[in-house]
């Protein structure tokens, strides 16, 4: 298979757009999106009836995570083994499986709001460990996901790689916690 040029792979108009311009409408969107979410879940008062539905999104979170976690590995399976267009497919997946991700997990939460966690003993601490820290690098991953493409998609391919070698482990890290807290919260609930 022949190797694509970076002409091949690059938007036009995302060339034209400076690195402090573009970060930073990623982080103000970024930024925004994250506020909103905090809103929603802990501040906003919840729908006063919930369709039958929704209690099945968070299953259906779960395995849009497990999916994004799939496509992630398979990107960097691909990008390892210099198959850059395969790559690009498949963290063009994960990408869409994540946000499919995040309107399931907004409209779910704009129904229940937040989730109080039963679980006592050991299991307390460690739960909360992985929530706080899936939080907290989940307000990272979007702002590094989003610079990621904007790197790639610019033809800035150095650039690109040294932030991936961030947004990869992350987004993993964001994508599988995910399905660990849906496992141990389905158990308690």
């Amino acid at each position: 298979m022949k190797e694509p040029n970076s002409k091949e792979l690059t938007v036009d108009f995302l060339k034209k757009i400076s690195v402090a311009k573009a970060l930073g409408v990623i982080l103000l969107i970024s930024g925004l999106a994250f506020l909103f979410l905090i809103w929603l879940i802990y501040f906003r008062e919840t729908a006063d009836e919930t369709a039958a539905w929704v209690s099945n999104l968070p299953a259906l979170n779960a395995l849009l995570n497990t999916a994004s976690t799939v496509f992630i590995v398979l990107g960097f399976i691909a990008i390892r083994k210099r198959e850059f267009v395969k790559h690009m497919k498949m963290m063009l997946t994960a990408f869409v499986t994540s946000s499919l991700f995040l309107i399931s997990y907004l409209v779910y939460h704009n129904f229940v709001g937040h989730t109080p966690f039963p679980g006592e003993g050991i299991i307390r601490p460690i739960y909360f460990f992985i929530l706080i820290s899936h939080i907290i690098l989940s307000a990272f991953v979007v702002p590094l996901v989003l610079t990621s493409y904007y790197f790639a998609f610019s033809g800035k391919f150095s650039t690109h790689r040294k932030v991936s070698k961030w947004t990869l482990p992350i987004w993993l890290y964001v994508s599988v916690t995910g399905v660990v807290i849906f496992f141990i919260l389905n158990a308690y609930v």
